[in-house]
């Protein structure tokens, strides 16, 4: 029987995706969460049947990624949540206006 590739190429692009869209205010945690759930049930499936896959390791380290990736979106969320409610909304938009003005 010939084995069956595990494809960890869509895996990275999504975690990378996340990365680049954790300065949106950490909403890159969506594309992050969707990568690294796609690398658990890739990897469930391989070690249920790990004679008919190869390339395991690269959808492990796929997977750690996702996951770095993970965490760092949501810290930056809750830190986003947290500067949002104790500060408010309005004094952080009057701050960045303020410095976008300086920088001018």
């Amino acid at each position: 029987m010939e084995k069956q590739k595990l494809n960890s190429t869509i895996v990275y692009v999504l975690a990378i995706l996340g990365f680049l869209c954790c300065c949106f205010g950490g909403i890159g945690f969506i594309f992050a969460g969707i990568a690294f759930f796609m690398a658990q049930s890739k990897l469930k499936e391989a070690y249920a049947n790990p004679e008919n896959y190869e390339n395991i390791e690269g959808m492990k380290t796929a997977k750690i990624i996702a996951l770095v990736v993970l965490i760092i979106n949501l810290l930056f969320l809750i830190r986003v949540i947290y500067v949002i409610s104790t500060v408010g909304w309005d004094v952080m938009m009057e701050q960045s206006r303020e410095m976008i003005e300086q920088f001018q």
